[in-house]
């Protein structure tokens, strides 16, 4: 089953299909698009988007690239996931693209992961700080908060640019922190 149905790419996302029918991959729907899988384990996918259609590896960071048509899809946030992207049919080559897909399928063999980065605390924002000193309640609630969620509240305090907002989402937060919750608690 295929979710990717209504896409501008129908042609070029079949033509990719084919391709992957070649492989000794399982086939999952996953996050409403075909994963294919080796022992559980997500290998390679693809779909269909605005510009482009893509093919992304799962473990993209660990293949050679010969021919250099691995990119990341956010600077700085993407870690091992790699994204090989195309804008017309004629730029489909099988044989590259089971190159890269049967490399994919040894790197996952391998077991190599990517290791975690080590957590790094982000710096209480003023606005926060001077909060803690007036109520210390907040502040003590805060602190028992896990590292993550802690991160979370720091983030979402610093993400606006205007004053007023930063003002705004920390009275938000205060009864949320206070109760223990998380921010992005709702969507867990």
């Amino acid at each position: 089953m295929d979710m990717q149905k209504n896409t501008p790419w129908n042609d070029e996302l079949n033509k990719i299909r084919s391709i992957l029918a070649q492989v000794p991959l399982d086939i999952e729907v996953k996050w409403g698009a075909n994963v294919y899988t080796y022992k559980g384990q997500n290998v390679i996918s693809y779909g269909g988007f605005k510009q482009h259609f893509a093919l992304w590896f799962y473990k993209g960071v660990f293949l050679k690239d010969p021919y250099k048509v691995l990119i990341t899809a956010s600077d700085g946030v993407t870690k091992s996931l790699r994204q090989w992207r195309f804008t017309s049919a004629d730029q489909l080559d099988e044989r590259k693209i089971l190159e890269y897909v049967y490399e994919a399928i040894e790197v996952e063999k391998s077991g190599l992961q990517l290791k975690p980065e080590k957590f790094q605390p982000l710096p209480i924002p003023t606005l926060l700080a001077e909060k803690f000193l007036g109520d210390k309640d907040f502040e003590s609630s805060f602190k028992s908060l896990t590292r993550g969620k802690q991160k979370e509240y720091i983030v979402y305090l610093n993400e606006p640019k205007q004053e007023t907002t930063k003002l705004t989402r920390l009275e938000k937060i205060i009864p949320m922190v206070k109760d223990g919750k998380g921010l992005n608690d709702k969507y867990k």
